[in-house]
């Protein structure tokens, strides 16, 4: 937390993440729903239609289809990193029960913060950061644009 009451952290990758190769971190997919209620009729679409075609695109993710009595429709996502998400689908359509787990794929399972800086490092240089003019001899002074003749 810091003094603006507001989580933050250092961007970090997971898991090594995108070094050497690139790895989904959803691990399962729990797709939970009620053969009779009305409001999980998009999740019957959806898994009519389109659950194969998301299986066929992310073949890293276990998606497990479950019809409970009397539950409300959701999405229980899980990731490599042990979190858990749960995602209320009731009332929404195919489209947007695809667009969810769309979303859901490409999280990583950490929570959404403010990221303190763009870059970071756990051993820090104590020579500073450089740039082209850091050794650069102060008596030459400013560089300017060459003069022209004004003939």
């Amino acid at each position: 937390m810091t003094s603006r009451g507001t989580p933050s952290r250092f961007l970090r990758s997971v898991l090594q993440n995108g070094v050497g190769r690139y790895l989904c971190q959803l691990k399962r997919v729990s797709i939970l729903f009620s053969r009779s209620a009305p409001s999980s009729l998009g999740v019957r679409d959806f898994i009519e239609e389109g659950v194969v075609d998301y299986a066929k695109k992310n073949p890293g993710t276990v998606v497990y289809v479950s019809p409970q009595s009397s539950t409300a429709a959701k999405v229980v996502a899980e990731y490599l990193n042990g979190s858990v998400r749960e995602e209320d689908v009731a009332n929404r359509t195919p489209q947007q029960i695809s667009e969810l787990l769309t979303k859901l794929t490409g999280q990583s399972g950490l929570d959404i913060i403010r990221i303190r800086k763009p870059f970071h490092t756990d051993s820090p240089s104590i020579q500073g950061l450089w740039h082209p003019f850091t050794n650069r001899p102060p008596s030459i002074g400013p560089i300017r644009p060459p003069e022209q003749d004004s003939n």
